[in-house]
C-alpha cells in the first residue's frame, strides 16, 4: 500500500538478487517506497498498469527488450520518469530516449561501489522530487488530473504548423541571449524570452537587442501576437505565458507570485509553451543560478518539443541548465557558440 508523501518506485532488473537488494536499500529511505519489482520489460508493463507509480528504475541490459527500447516504448504511453542503470556508454542513449537520469551500475562484488551507487541513485530519485518532476501524494490528484486534461485537449485540438522558440536564462544570460539572436535570421519563428532581470532593465535590454541583432525586439505586452522575426522579452516584474488562438500565439503578461523565487519565471513560460505549442516548440535553457526552467523544459520535451541546454564550459553559472540536464529535460546540450546552429537544425525537422 502506498504511504503518504513517499515516492512509489518500480525496479526493473533481470537479476533477482540485485533488484531485491535495491528494493531493500531504497525502501530504507523514508522518502522512497519500492512498491514493486519486475524481471523484464513485459512484467514491468503489467506492474505499471497495476500500481500507482511515480518513478521507474530500469536496468539497461535485460532479456526480451533492453532498457532503451523499453523507455522509447513506455514514455509516450505513460509519461513516467525513468532512471536507467547500466554501463557508462549507455548514458547518452538513455537520455536521448527520454530517461530522467542515468547511474552507472556497480560490480556486485564491490561493497564500496554498491554503496556509492545506492547513494547516487537515492539522490537522483530525490532530485526528481526537489525539481517538481514527481508529484507528492497530497497534490497528485489535482495535478495529475490537470496533466491528463492537457494531454486530452491537445489531442482533440486542430494541429498548428506554427513554430515558436522559448528561451530562459538568469546569471550571464543577457550576453548569452545576444550571442544567439545575432546569428538568427529575420524569418525565424517568433521568440519568447524570460531573463531574470530587474524592471526597467528589461526594456533597456529589449531595446539593445533590437538595435544590435537582425531581429525586431520589444518588451512584451499582453495582446501581442507572435510574428516571425520578432522577439518578446518578459517585463522584469511580470510573468509571461503564451496562449494559442487558432493558428496564432498570443502573449500574456501579468503580475503574480514568484515561482522558484522569480518573477518573471522561466517555468511559467515553458509550462505554457509545452501546453500550447507541444511538438512545434523549441525550448532553450541557458546559464543561470537555481532550478527555474528545468521542470518546464522537461514538460516541453514530454510534449514532443525540441529542447536545448547550454553546456557547463560556456556557462557563467551552470545551475538551471545543469538541473535540466540531470532530470533528462535536455535533448541536446551545446556550447553557447553553437546553440543557434542547434535551433536552426531543429527548425528543419
Amino acid at each position: 500500500m502506498r504511504k503518504k508523501n513517499q515516492i512509489s518506485v518500480l525496479i526493473v532488473d533481470d537479476s533477482k538478487s540485485f533488484r531485491e537488494m535495491m528494493a531493500r536499500k531504497l525502501s530504507a529511505d523514508p522518502q522512497i517506497q519500492v512498491i514493486a519489482t519486475a524481471g523484464d520489460a513485459f512484467e514491468a508493463r503489467d506492474k505499471i498498469l497495476k500500481y500507482d507509480l511515480d518513478l521507474i528504475v530500469c536496468d539497461q541490459e535485460m532479456p526480451k527488450m533492453n532498457g532503451v527500447e523499453f523507455i522509447e516504448r513506455l514514455l509516450p504511453q505513460y509519461s513516467l520518469p525513468v532512471v536507467m542503470i547500466g554501463e557508462t556508454q549507455a548514458g547518452a542513449a538513455a537520455r536521448k530516449a527520454g530517461a530522467l537520469d542515468f547511474v552507472k551500475k556497480p560490480h556486485p562484488r564491490s561493497v564500496k561501489a554498491v554503496e556509492d551507487f545506492l547513494v547516487e541513485l537515492t539522490l537522483k530519485i530525490r532530485l526528481a522530487v526537489k525539481t517538481g518532476v514527481i508529484l507528492s501524494e497530497k497534490n497528485s490528484g489535482i495535478q495529475k488530473t490537470e496533466h491528463k486534461h492537457v494531454l486530452q485537449s491537445s489531442v482533440s485540438r486542430q494541429p498548428t504548423t506554427d513554430r515558436l522558440i522559448a528561451i530562459g536564462a538568469s546569471t550571464g544570460g543577457t550576453e548569452a541571449i545576444y550571442q544567439i539572436l545575432k546569428n538568427l535570421h529575420p524569418d525565424c519563428p517568433g521568440i519568447l524570452i524570460v531573463q531574470h532581470i530587474p524592471p526597467v532593465f528589461s526594456k533597456m535590454f529589449a531595446e539593445r537587442l533590437d538595435t544590435q541583432t537582425p531581429l525586431r525586439c520589444k518588451e512584451a505586452q499582453s495582446g501581442d501576437y507572435l510574428e516571425p522575426g520578432r522577439v518578446y522579452i518578459a517585463p522584469g516584474d511580470q510573468h509571461m505565458r503564451v496562449k494559442r488562438i487558432g493558428h496564432k500565439y498570443r502573449v500574456e503578461v501579468f503580475v503574480g507570485e514568484k515561482v522558484n523565487g522569480h518573477c518573471p519565471s522561466v517555468d511559467m513560460l515553458f509550462d505554457s509553451v509545452a501546453r500550447e505549442a507541444g511538438p512545434q516548440a523549441i525550448g532553450v535553457l541557458l546559464t543561470g543560478m537555481g532550478n527555474d526552467g528545468a521542470k518546464g523544459l522537461l514538460d516541453i520535451r514530454r510534449h514532443g518539443g525540441h529542447t536545448i541546454g547550454q553546456d557547463e564550459a560556456s556557462s557563467v553559472v551552470y545551475g538551471m541548465n545543469k538541473v535540466a540536464y540531470n532530470i533528462g529535460a535536455v535533448a541536446v546540450q551545446s556550447a553557447l557558440e553553437n546553440i543557434h546552429h542547434c535551433i536552426l537544425s531543429a527548425l528543419k525537422e
